[in-house]
């Protein structure tokens, strides 16, 4: 999804990209997916356990992250186009959107009164995103998606995952896009897995950030946000 909009002047390259999970929401989407489609009978258990013994190592760096999240993807293999959307709409009415950070509102709000753009830039998958800019009246989206073949997703993700410096690829590619410079930019992100982006933007903000993220922001004298 890519929209892009004549700005006035005093608007061009001022972007705000937000990353999704524990930044704009508390919720783990990609967490709480598994555990629905658990509860639906589309998931094993041992795949759901699987899926939550990843997350647990992805979030406190057992596991060498970008291998997780491949891996973390690899579970949604055999089940329909349909059923993962169904699962995605409901995951964001009664958990990613019931549980969006207050500030994280306000902070959309300070920067849409300021006539900049606000993105997501996240590892979450499309439908989660796409519905929760809607939701919150943001312009775009960069983020995952999941191959499909007839309808049916094959568990391998399409392109690369939007993760680590992959999302430093996409924040560059999208700023040169839309006649942006990355140094008038924003990035807020939780994960230290986001640091090439939050090291490429000129106003990189840390929220709830992890251990070794707020080690590095405070390392490097950014700003820290606890949003609840």
């Amino acid at each position: 999804m890519e929209v892009i909009t004549s700005k006035e002047p005093e608007t061009a390259g001022r972007i705000a990209f937000f990353d999704l999970d524990r930044t704009i929401t508390g919720t783990v989407s990609g967490t709480e997916i598994a555990r629905r489609a658990w509860k639906k009978g589309l998931m094993s258990l041992p795949n759901l356990l699987r899926a939550l013994k990843l997350s647990a190592e992805y979030r406190l760096g057992i596991k060498d992250p970008a291998i997780a999240v491949y891996e973390m993807a690899a579970w949604v293999r055999g089940i329909s186009e349909n059923d993962l959307e169904a699962l995605c709409s409901e995951v964001l009415q009664y958990k990613v959107l019931p549980n969006v950070f207050t500030p994280a509102r306000d902070e959309l709000k300070m920067h849409k009164d300021n006539k900049r753009k606000t993105v997501i830039l996240s590892s979450s998958l499309l439908p989660i995103c796409r519905e929760t800019a809607s939701h919150l009246g943001m312009d775009d989206i960069i983020c995952s998606e999941l191959e499909i073949s007839d309808g049916i997703l094959t568990g391998r993700p399409a392109g690369k995952l939007c993760f680590g410096e992959e999302k430093l690829t996409r924040l560059k590619s999208y700023c040169e896009k839309n006649n942006s410079n990355p140094k008038d930019c924003w990035y807020y992100a939780d994960s230290f897995s986001d640091l090439p982006a939050l090291q490429e933007v000129g106003i990189p903000v840390c929220v709830n950030p992890e251990r070794k993220l707020k080690a590095k922001a405070i390392q490097n004298g950014w700003k820290i946000n606890y949003w609840s």
